[in-house]
């Protein structure tokens, strides 16, 4: 295994961790995409964890890409 196969398995699991800590609403049917809010603006903590993910993201498909070059 190349570096871009640990860099893809880590960036995997913390981009997992991150979309399921972003859940809104208590309720299971929150974290599966029914819950009955909606919020367009995202502040604090909120805002910095989506932020984040989008870093994340990034980097989990550039290394999937890296890996299939090389």
């Amino acid at each position: 295994m190349n570096i871009f196969n640990y860099i893809t398995l880590v960036s995997m699991v913390i981009l997992t961790i991150l979309i399921l800590v972003q859940t809104r609403g208590a309720s299971l049917g929150a974290g599966l995409g029914s819950g009955g809010e909606v919020n367009t603006v995202r502040r604090g903590t909120d805002k910095t964890l989506h932020q984040i993910t989008i870093v994340f993201a990034i980097i989990f498909s550039l290394s999937i890409l890296l890996s299939v070059l090389v």
